[in-house]
């Protein structure tokens, strides 16, 4: 037990940020640096919204005397949401249907006379002054009755606006006006709203530093987001959305005060499950099966900057900036800038190491094996003075 409680002991003094232990010589532990496959995310918060949200608001004003739907309910293109008083909407409809009448009175009256005064001319009775005077009223006529109806068919149209009818297939919203309410074009808020949520566009934003490097790396923006990979949506209660997505579209403006710009992922929605005003988290993952991966035990940071200790074809070491993905595990940091394949570098004890020193490498395992030998030698006294410390 003692020996275990040792080794224990000189390996936390060994390892993470830790001291070399006390060897009795030069001896680091240094790996050459290989490739191997990584894997992380990023999450970015997001609003949901239905591909299409219509606000619905009628086109007259009167007070509604009928509500034919309810919250959530699922309604089809052209299906009658409200109603609303239409009485003096239909006398106008009345009105104007009574005027065609009358006009086209006159117009047959007018035909009639023009017809006659056309047999009179053919027997020279009348001359082409009374004829031309028939024709005139007759034309005169028939332009008052086109303009009757036309006036008929816009108060016709103005009775249908009564009928507030659904633009197009979704799921109502909140009905914020009951019956007896007055409302009008102009009324805020909205009658209610028609969400299609047959799928779903979620609203996320990058910096505007991820987007130009997306753009490089890919030539356009438009690439950029047809090399993404498929996205994830994380829900309210932390779950996973069951149906992955794909970043379809980009805004091309940054926000001058956020300094991002907007994606827009689309994701299906069979289930319903997804509703249009929801909040979330997108999910963007990032595989990479040629990545530079080093323990973040063997990195130090200085001023925001990283370092590690790589070692040069004479054992010396040096103190070398490195540049690392945004993204990590906790554990490990992939590294994008200042290390190559093939390079060698110190895994532990870097809190004794200084820039331009002499070591002797050897293996991890090597290392983990004199950290046993060196427990085995230590007494009881020297683990409870060293566990002080």
């Amino acid at each position: 037990m003692l020996v275990a409680a040792a080794a224990a002991l000189l390996a936390s003094c060994g390892g993470k940020r830790g001291g070399q232990p006390n060897f009795g010589d030069d001896e680091y532990p240094v790996v050459t640096v290989g490739t191997s496959s990584s894997a992380s995310q990023t999450t970015y918060p997001a609003t949901i919204k239905g591909v299409q949200d219509v606000e619905i608001r009628p086109k007259v004003a009167g007070f509604i005397t009928r509500v034919n739907v309810k919250e959530g309910q699922t309604v089809g293109a052209g299906q009658v949401l409200f109603v609303i008083d239409n009485a003096t909407y239909q006398a106008s409809v009345r009105q104007a249907q009574a005027a065609v009448n009358t006009a086209k009175a006159q117009m047959n009256t007018a035909k009639l006379t023009f017809e006659n005064n056309q047999k009179l001319f053919e027997q020279n009775i009348i001359g082409d002054y009374e004829l031309s005077t028939a024709r005139n009223s007759y034309e005169t006529a028939k332009a008052s009755v086109a303009q009757a109806e036309a006036a008929l068919a816009s108060a016709r149209e103005t009775l249908s606006f009564c009928y507030v009818k659904s633009p197009s297939s979704g799921i109502i919203g909140s009905l914020p006006y009951k019956v007896g309410a007055m409302v009008s074009a102009s009324s805020t808020p909205a009658l209610t709203t028609v969400s299609n949520n047959s799928s779903m566009e979620v609203y996320f934003s990058m910096s505007e530093k991820d987007i130009l490097d997306m753009a490089k790396t890919s030539g356009t923006a438009q690439a950029a987001i047809s090399a993404m990979p498929t996205v994830k949506l994380q829900l309210a209660d932390g779950t996973i959305y069951n149906h992955p997505g794909k970043v379809a579209k980009m805004s091309g403006v940054i926000d001058a005060a956020t300094g991002s710009a907007q994606l827009i992922a689309v994701f299906p929605n069979p289930e319903r499950l997804l509703k249009s005003g929801g909040s979330g988290a997108i999910v963007v993952p990032h595989d990479n099966a040629s990545a530079i991966v080093v323990p973040q035990a063997c990195v130090s940071e200085v001023q925001d900057k990283k370092f590690m200790y790589t070692v040069t074809k004479d054992n010396k070491v040096k103190f070398t900036e490195i540049k690392v993905a945004p993204q990590n595990d906790g554990n490990n940091y992939v590294v994008v800038e200042g290390l190559n394949v093939g390079d060698r570098y110190v895994t532990n004890g870097i809190t004794k190491l200084t820039d331009g020193q002499e070591i002797k490498p050897i293996t991890p395992q090597r290392y983990q094996e004199k950290i046993k030998e060196q427990a085995k030698a230590m007494s009881a006294g020297d683990i409870v003075n060293a566990m002080k410390k």
